[in-house]
């Protein structure tokens, strides 16, 4: 019970000490999650009422299911565009039905987190590397932006995609269709949250409640074509369950297990990095479990689909949060809110709304590492480029299923094609060593020293016995003996055995013995497994590489000076490495 409700084990060690904190800190929190929530409704497609369900509910549920002390969960920019292309070409235009759609999309990716943290397999969002995730959230962050623009400009389009949107824009701009009120409105309030966002000062609430104000007291909803929210219907979500059509059920998987993907990737970089401030640990799994748990509740109760936030957290951190009762304090405050005055934010500019999602979607963009990346390895920068392009080409969903593809491929590729190297002995320099490094270094006489830089397993194997043979046609004197060096193999399968068992006989035929060194102890089981110990010779097994060529040296009757002069300066590797010298 312990493990899977962490939110009770944190109220039995409640301490009174911390209750000032936290209600303060949920009430400044309530401030900020009201405008972001219903901002992040309206960019999915949703009405804005839905965002303050989407917002109640995960709290709740968080607070109870989630392992960390002070994270935030609600609507997340990262995640609006992902509903939005899900969402906008099934719904047709038809409000409650987008609210259904949305509502199944998180029952989906609840369900899909929660059976992948009871399957512990929290590790699998660390399979996408960081340019791959770079180029998914930069092109997340266009599609999120390019739908806000409209809004921002005071003018709406039809047009499914960023680029057809683009066109969209353009020609809505040519064609003067620009409400110059409703883009003041929302360019002030953007420059607001920009100037203040690295101040103590709650930007997003000073720009939103300035920007009520205003078209409010002037009456620019009515006489200047502002659009506005509208007064919010009163009361608090109510369960139901979302049905959808046959037709949906494919679109609507692929979207919640795309969310589930993205909100868990960017909920446990976040989890981990409070939980290090924090001097705790967070287990990977619970936090799938308690993101799904959230993600459930809140599509049972006329949500859509939610993730942690890098912008709210800090809020309640700052605010003073010590537990996870300021995520159920905001939530209670959002409560209050529809039941006392929903009609507070009737004046509420969409112009505004955009402005937050505009500002939410720049601080998406990552382009400082990815400098730093192209500097480093130009192939993951581009391959970042490739992912970047495939959101914003092909949209959401295809994107991040190229951006999966390209991590999978990425992921296979150094397996599929690992470096290997062939050894020498270089003058001066402990051990033997890559001779493309050490051009100098001195090969022994009939014996190829063979090092093969990863597990041998089915997509490799071949790749194995085809440098195996290279290297032995290139010797320069004819072989007696391959010796592998296998330090590097972690793994073996039945596949890379059978392979090892052919090259073994095609070697033996050609008068070569076929020998193994330094193999680890978890790999030679394997080996005795399958039968290589007996096909090959145990005696051909050797500890080390220096064991095995001196066994080969007395076996063969070979004169070898295996170390020519020791107080020679040893020579510096291709790479300008500074290595000591030594026997």
């Amino acid at each position: 019970m312990k493990q899977w409700l962490p939110g009770l084990d944190t109220l039995r060690r409640y301490e009174a000490a911390w209750l000032p904190h936290d209600v303060f800190a949920g009430v400044v929190l309530a401030t900020m999650l009201v405008p972001v929530g219903i901002a992040y409704s309206v960019a999915s497609g949703l009405p804005g009422i839905y965002g303050l369900y989407a917002t109640i509910v995960p709290l709740l549920a968080y607070a109870l299911f989630g392992p960390s002390r002070i994270l935030v969960l609600g609507p997340d920019s990262a995640l609006a565009g992902i509903l939005l292309g899900v969402i906008t070409p099934l719904a047709a235009g038809d409000p409650m039905r987008a609210v259904t759609l949305a509502g199944m999309m998180a029952i989906v990716s609840g369900l899909a987190c929660i059976l992948a943290g009871v399957a512990r397999l929290g590790f699998v969002t660390e399979l996408l590397s960081k340019p791959i995730r770079y180029g998914y959230m930069n092109g997340i962050a266009l599609t999120v932006l390019i739908s806000q623009l409209p809004k921002l400009l005071g003018f709406s389009i039809e047009g499914e995609g960023p680029l057809r949107s683009l066109w969209a824009i353009a020609k809505a701009i040519l064609d003067g269709q620009i409400n110059w009120v409703a883009f003041a409105v929302g360019f002030g309030t953007l420059a607001t949250i920009i100037l203040l966002k690295n101040t103590k000062l709650p930007g997003i609430l000073i720009a939103v409640v300035a920007a009520t104000i205003i078209v409010g007291m002037l009456g620019l909803g009515t006489g200047y074509g502002v659009k506005v929210l509208g007064p919010l219907p009163q009361g608090l979500p109510g369960f139901a369950i979302p049905w959808i059509t046959q037709s949906d059920i494919i679109p609507v998987l692929l979207g919640g297990c795309a969310i589930a993907m993205v909100s868990f990737a960017d909920t446990s970089v976040l989890s981990r990095a409070y939980a290090a401030r924090l001097g705790m640990r967070v287990d990977p799994n619970q936090e799938m479990v308690g993101l799904g748990a959230a993600n459930l509740a809140t599509g049972f109760f006329q949500g859509f689909p939610i993730s942690s936030s890098s912008s709210r957290t800090p809020v309640a951190e700052a605010a003073g949060a010590r537990t996870q009762l300021t995520s159920v304090i905001g939530a209670l405050a959002i409560a209050l809110l529809l039941l006392v005055a929903p009609s507070m934010l009737e004046h509420l500019p969409t112009a505004a709304l955009a402005a937050v999602v505009i500002a939410s979607a720049i601080g998406l963009f990552e382009v400082a590492d990815l400098k730093r990346i192209y500097r480093i390895q130009r192939w993951e920068f581009w391959l970042s480029i490739v992912c970047f392009v495939g959101v914003a080409v092909l949209g959401v969903i295809p994107g991040i299923g190229l951006a999966i593809a390209l991590a999978i491929i990425e992921f296979l590729w150094d397996g599929w094609r690992p470096h290997s190297a062939i050894l020498g002995r270089a003058q001066g320099v402990k051990g033997y060593h890559d001779i493309t490094r050490y051009p100098a270094a001195r090969r022994v006489p009939g014996l190829v020293l063979f090092r093969w830089d990863a597990p041998l397993f089915f997509a490799n194997a071949e790749f194995f016995r085809e440098r195996v043979l290279d290297a032995i046609a290139t010797s320069p004197t004819p072989v007696r003996w391959l010796v592998v060096a296998a330090e590097p193999v972690t793994s073996v399968d039945v596949t890379a055995c059978d392979v090892v068992a052919e090259l073994d006989q095609t070697l033996t035929a050609q008068g070569i013995e076929f020998c193994f060194a330094e193999l680890k102890d978890p790999v030679k089981d394997k080996l005795k497994r399958f039968g290589l110990f007996a096909q090959l010779g145990e005696h051909y097994f050797f500890p080390t590489i220096g064991v095995a060529v001196s066994r080969y040296l007395e076996i063969n009757n070979v004169e070898w000076n295996d170390w020519e002069d020791q107080a020679e300066q040893a020579p510096e590797p291709l790479a300008g490495r500074n290595l000591k010298a030594g026997p």
